[in-house]
């Protein structure tokens, strides 16, 4: 691996976006994300997600395992981005087109505990709250016909966005897809359709089997080497963690069944059992690494509409983990283009080389 890298890398998954790696910048002096600051207290009187504050919250909407004795609680965003207490009429005006603003913001708050990490968090903890996920994708899904996506995700530290640092997550139901998420799915329908398979479970196969080398054609020296299980961070008996190979972000990475599976709301309560564990260990490897990092993660499914039932067979649903590490320059933001200064190759080396 050359010491010095500077190569644009195109998305396996969405060819249209495309990422720089120069790892040369890395050396520039530049404005880096702060390490989230962390309060490690287990109950906080003032804050409105502790146990016995329910009253300083919305009512609440889904408790796990009851209202009364809570691990695990939904309530609707007090400062929503989308809600459903009006309705207006969608409006075209020529190229000046709007739709109601329609959908539900709510918050999970993931843990009594005011304080806990992720990965401080119990395997039996994390699959009780991705199984909270599902079952309220589903409720959200069923109530409302013009709802087309619903969204889960999860903001840690206030460069990630999140403005209370009692551990929460968020989920969100649109009356529109994403477009990265549409862009996914065209992409690897397109994908499907030329090479009758999954870009996904093909992305995985090759991380799990692909080996090569690539020759100066001068002095014969090697120029790249792709070992088998070069990106993989982690591996379960039905998921896997990889680190992508066209990281937007230094320290991404992503969580995928090892099965084909379209729909998170698919998966089993053993699939979220081995998630869970993967999930887990992948959050201690970047603490460890990186300790404190600030990030956000997201499930990306396959959009609930009749027009997207013809994608199963060639979506994969994941869960995309996006540290925050820097801060975007003008180049990245006019451009598009964004720009990783550490290689994929070496950041998932020292992920796998964590001691957790």
């Amino acid at each position: 691996m050359p010491t010095e890298m500077r190569e644009i890398r195109i998305n396996p998954i969405v060819p249209s976006e495309s990422v720089l790696i120069a790892t040369v910048r890395g050396s520039r002096p530049k404005k880096a994300e702060e390490l989230a600051p962390r309060d490690l207290r287990a109950h906080v009187e003032t804050c409105p997600f502790c146990i016995g504050n329910e009253d300083k919250t919305p009512p609440t909407i889904l408790a796990t395992p009851d209202e009364h004795n809570w691990a695990i609680r939904i309530v609707e965003n007090l400062y929503p981005v989308l809600g459903d207490d009006r309705t207006q009429q969608s409006l075209n005006l020529g190229l000046q087109q709007t739709i109601d603003g329609y959908g539900r913001h709510e918050v999970i708050i993931d843990n009594p505990n005011h304080g806990i990490a992720l990965y401080e968090m119990s395997t039996q903890h994390l699959a009780m709250l991705f199984d909270t996920y599902r079952q309220r994708m589903a409720e959200l899904y069923a109530s409302d016909q013009r709802l087309r996506y619903v969204l889960v995700f999860k903001n840690f530290g206030p460069a990630a966005g999140a403005s209370i640092p009692h551990t929460h997550s968020q989920i969100v139901a649109l009356p529109v897809v994403p477009d990265n998420v549409q862009s996914e799915v065209e992409y690897s329908h397109r994908y499907y359709e030329k090479h009758h398979k999954c870009v996904f479970c093909a992305l995985i196969d090759e991380a799990l089997t692909f080996e090569t080398r690539i020759y100066d054609r001068e002095s014969g020296e090697v120029r790249r080497k792709i070992d088998v299980g070069q990106y993989v961070i982690e591996r379960g008996d039905k998921f896997i963690a990889i680190k992508p190979f066209a990281s937007r972000y230094e320290w991404e990475i992503h969580i995928l069944p090892l099965a084909h599976q379209a729909d998170f709301m698919n998966s089993s309560q053993e699939d979220l059992d081995d998630f869970a564990a993967i999930l887990q260990r992948t959050m201690a490897r970047l603490d460890a690494v990186l300790g404190g990092v600030q990030y956000n993660y997201f499930v990306h499914s396959v959009p609930h509409d009749s027009e997207q039932q013809s994608n199963l067979a060639s979506y994969h649903w994941h869960l995309e983990i996006t540290p925050r590490t820097s801060v975007p320059t003008g180049f990245e933001l006019g451009s598009g283009l964004f720009v990783n200064t550490i290689s994929p190759e070496v950041a998932a080396e020292r992920l796998r080389n964590a001691d957790i």
